[in-house]
């Protein structure tokens, strides 16, 4: 499994969803089923919402989970996906307990210190598990 932290500029929350809207774009154009995995049913819904309105000449077919979800980018908060070899954008705070269904993993850090020491713990802990994390900075 890949994983890859993406570093913004900003101290910014909604350039977080932002990105998460954007890189869920390029993995749908890409053909690969991604779940954007969110903190809870509030920002689920923001970023349900940032889907349809972040980009006017685009639509990225979505939906939040549900059991009968059949869009290839779904939301949800710690669902299992009903989709493997996915790519997984995770918003919340702790790793997913459903890493076996990815074959790549996106976390989104800003530079505000509250989400840069969650994602530090969370670099530490996908090395624990054996993962190589990478850097990218946006």
């Amino acid at each position: 499994m890949k994983v890859e932290f993406y570093v913004l500029p900003s101290t910014q929350t909604a350039d977080r969803l932002i990105a998460a809207c954007r890189l869920a774009h390029k993995a749908w154009r890409a053909g690969f089923m991604t779940f954007i995995r969110c903190n809870d049913t509030a920002q689920q819904a923001e970023v349900d919402d940032l889907l349809w309105t972040f980009r006017r000449a685009s639509f990225i077919p979505h939906e939040s989970y549900s059991a009968t979800a059949q869009a290839p980018v779904l939301v949800g908060i710690d669902q299992r996906p009903h989709f493997d070899n996915a790519v997984l954008i995770n918003l919340n705070a702790e790793l997913s307990p459903h890493l076996d269904c990815f074959t790549r993993v996106i976390e989104i850090v800003n530079q505000a210190p509250e989400q840069l020491n969650i994602s530090r713990q969370n670099f530490v802990r996908y090395r624990e598990l054996g993962h190589q994390p990478a850097r990218v900075e946006l």
